[in-house]
């Protein structure tokens, strides 16, 4: 399948988006393959310009993509890592970038806005500089040196040379071990919106667009997506989603049966949200309105709100007992 314009792209998605959207998996499947189009189009035309790669290289999503976790609709988290270390690749790849990047725009993909995409150069470098970057970012550690470390933890390779980014993952468990930095994420993600109200009400936003209405973004997805991270960072996990963290966290951090029934909550979750979120647009995607949920739905959600806040305690718990050597 070839198109020749990312308009036509768009036109596919929004033929296919209903059919794909039956499940997470179908749907996450689906995004990707409107990713490769993307990618493959803006090669052809960078060959137009400048001929073909002049280095192997991978283009990898991070965020919910990363994850394998979107929704109906999404935003851009991607960049490049190639191998040549020189002035030609440089200008080639950020230039495709931004061709990639204005391509899943037209292709109905809002870009990030706080820029973490392949034509910003902090995320589109040569294997040797990223490896300089993530060792900087760990030695810094500050809290916006931890935040790029902890969005670089959800990077999937989608194109190009998988390796690459699997070297540059050994150095970054690395970096990460070396500068005892597990705490330090821990502070920097492990809060969240409280969902459920001390009478087990479902707590809304009271005010503005979305008052009456539910952030599951918030309150339901934060303690699963950033526990299951915490503990796959502190074991080396490489798998990026949240369902396959939950699948390999050892039995010393969740005993299996654990890991399944907080893998089972975020499931549903997922499924949730793509049957009752108000899919609209990106911003709306995240957002239930309580009003239209009935009463064994509003019950479903109340129990994977309090799950998901067992979870937070007990990961809490867990990383701030650990030592260097591992869990205590």
């Amino acid at each position: 399948m070839e198109f020749t314009s990312y308009d036509q792209i768009n036109d596919f998605r929004l033929q296919g988006i209903a059919l794909a959207s039956r499940n997470n998996d179908d749907l996450n499947e689906f995004h990707d393959q409107i990713y490769e189009l993307v990618i493959s189009l803006a090669l052809r035309r960078m060959n137009m310009s400048y001929g073909d790669p002049p280095s192997i290289f991978t283009f990898f999503v991070m965020g919910s993509a990363g994850r394998f976790e979107q929704s109906i609709w999404s935003d851009q988290d991607h960049g490049i890592v190639f191998e040549a270390n020189n002035d030609e690749s440089k200008k080639y790849f950020i230039n495709l970038g931004q061709e990639i990047s204005d391509g899943l725009e037209l292709a109905g993909y809002s870009k990030c806005s706080g820029g973490v995409m392949a034509g910003n150069s902090l995320w589109c470098k040569p294997m040797t500089e990223w490896k300089t970057q993530i060792h900087k970012w760990a030695a810094d550690s500050s809290w916006e040196s931890i935040r790029y470390l902890l969005i670089f933890a959800d990077a999937r390779p989608l194109y190009g040379a998988a390796s690459l980014l699997s070297s540059l993952k050994k150095g970054y468990f690395s970096s990460i071990e070396e500068e005892h930095l597990i705490k330090r994420m821990l502070q920097n993600t492990m809060h969240f919106k409280k969902g459920v109200g001390v009478l087990g009400q479902l707590l809304v936003e009271t005010h503005g667009t979305f008052s009456g209405s539910i952030n599951l973004k918030d309150t339901a997805f934060f303690p699963y997506v950033n526990a299951a991270r915490l503990l796959a960072l502190n074991e080396k996990i490489t798998e990026s989603s949240t369902l396959s963290r939950f699948n390999l966290i050892s039995q010393y951090a969740l005993p299996s049966d654990e890991s399944k029934f907080f893998a089972n909550n975020f499931s549903r979750l997922l499924d949730f949200r793509l049957h009752h979120g108000n899919h609209y647009n990106y911003e709306t995607g995240h957002y239930v309105n309580g009003e239209k949920l009935t009463k064994s739905e509003r019950k479903e959600l109340k129990e994977i709100l309090k799950t998901g806040e067992l979870l937070y305690f007990k990961v809490r718990g867990l990383i701030e007992k650990e030592n260097h050597n591992g869990y205590e």
